[in-house]
């Protein structure tokens, strides 16, 4: 279903004001409006084609396109724009006019547009603001069928939207206490369980864990905040994401166990802490602490470089400054993990590694795990994977030795991949811990 379109028309100001909420990051929405290989799917009435020739986002830079008639007339228009302001990622202001096919401004066809975007609990609200000439042109453009043009576009977004996340598979939310708007998968039978994805995955990732679960559990699989169709809000804080797994937990009738993946473990483990009378058991893959010098530890500006990139628009060198000084991953090996498919779902994940940077803290520093810093007192089971790098078994017998009642097992020729790659061993773990 898609989202209501607000329009607005003031004859006396000369302004047409065409705005939906969308359910995507303020970033990513700012985005789709600035790259050329997003806006080329989307841009645009229905049953028309974009075609991006120059798109310069800086103050004075050009935009020139063409949107040509699908029905195979050749009907085709150009359009030729200059951007006044460029406030990433809130603000873009740009002059555009008509051309013809040299790219010759068509007199008298001066329209003046401002594009904002807000970051509101249900996504973003997009407010398209075109300031015309005269009021009868104003009149003229919407005679012309401007605002359909617009709305079509809108629903175009949305459903480009729905195809970089996966399809439009059917979902629950929950309202966290901010007024986030939280997206999740219920599926099976028995005591409630919660998944709580890795840095650069949503709950598409963990699909497979969660129909092997399903058999035994009431399983939640949920996108976190500001990934897939979970919605965010600014500024970001752990407790914000604990508190996301509160509204799950009361969804589900106010007690859950929950199984974190990666640096989804430690969300895990802060929620354990928090959440206390209200968690059965916690299940933990592999978090990735580094506690010794076994394996170089992540830089200590590691959240305000990924920030700084994700802000410049730089989402794949954000992602690349994940897997190299997060995960580890050899320069040499990267380029072939960019030639994956999966690289794209990463770089629309990008803003949210800063989250799980946040969430780590100075767990990846290579000292020892501070004494008290987690405490619960839930059954909890700690899984590594046996072909997994040392430093991660390192963390294991670490925290088993500070929480009351933890266990570790080893998967028997598994790596830090199980989750995704073999989640029938994954599962068959979880469900065997009886303690």
């Amino acid at each position: 279903m898609k989202t209501k379109t607000t329009v607005r028309k003031d004859r006396e100001r000369r302004e047409l004001t065409v705005e939906r909420t969308v359910a995507m990051p303020a970033q990513l929405a700012w985005e789709g409006w600035t790259q050329p290989m997003h806006i080329v799917r989307w841009w645009g009435p229905k049953g028309w084609t974009t075609t991006v020739y120059e798109m310069d986002v800086r103050p004075g830079g050009a935009w020139r396109y063409s949107l040509q008639a699908d029905d195979g007339s050749g009907e085709t228009a150009y359009c030729r724009a200059a951007y006044d302001e460029v406030e990433a990622p809130s603000r873009l202001v740009y002059t555009d006019r008509f051309a013809d096919s040299e790219w010759k401004i068509v007199s008298d066809s001066e329209m003046h547009t401002t594009v904002s975007f807000e970051a509101q609990s249900g996504g973003t609200k997009i407010s398209i603001v075109t300031r015309f000439a005269s009021s009868d042109q104003l009149d003229n453009a919407e005679a012309m069928g401007m605002i359909e043009g617009f709305t079509d576009a809108y629903d175009r977004l949305e459903d480009y939207l729905e195809t970089l996340q996966g399809g439009k598979d059917s979902m629950e939310t929950v309202i966290s206490k901010d007024g986030t708007k939280i997206a999740y998968v219920k599926q099976g039978t028995g005591p409630a369980l919660i998944l709580i994805s890795s840095a650069a995955a949503d709950h598409q990732d963990a699909e497979p864990l969660a129909e092997r679960l399903s058999g035994h559990f009431t399983v939640y699989n949920y996108d976190r905040r500001g990934r897939g169709r979970s919605a965010d809000t600014a500024p970001y804080d752990t407790a914000r994401e604990v508190e996301d797994i509160e509204a799950l937990i009361a969804a589900a009738g106010g007690q859950a166990s929950l199984f974190g993946s990666s640096s989804g473990a430690v969300l895990a483990l802060e929620a354990a802490d928090r959440l206390a009378d209200s968690i059965a058991k916690v299940f933990l893959f592999e978090p990735p602490f580094i506690v010794s010098d076994s394996r170089k530890p992540v830089p200590g500006g590691y959240v305000d470089q990924l920030n700084s990139l994700v802000e410049a628009g730089k989402r794949s060198e954000a992602v690349e400054y994940f897997a190299s000084e997060a995960l580890g991953i050899p320069e040499e090996y990267i380029g072939y993990m960019k030639a994956d498919p999966s690289w794209n779902k990463m770089e629309l994940l990008a803003h949210t590694l800063a989250y799980d940077g946040m969430i780590m803290g100075t767990a990846q520093s290579g000292n020892p795990l501070p004494a008290g810093r987690w405490e619960h007192s839930a059954p909890t089971l700690i899984l590594t994977g046996e072909n997994s790098e040392p430093f991660l078994h390192e963390a294991a017998r670490a925290l088993v030795e500070l929480l009351p009642r933890a266990t570790a097992h080893s998967l028997v020729g598994q790596d830090h991949s199980a989750v995704i790659m073999a989640p029938e061993a994954v599962a068959q773990a979880v469900v065997d811990f009886k303690r």
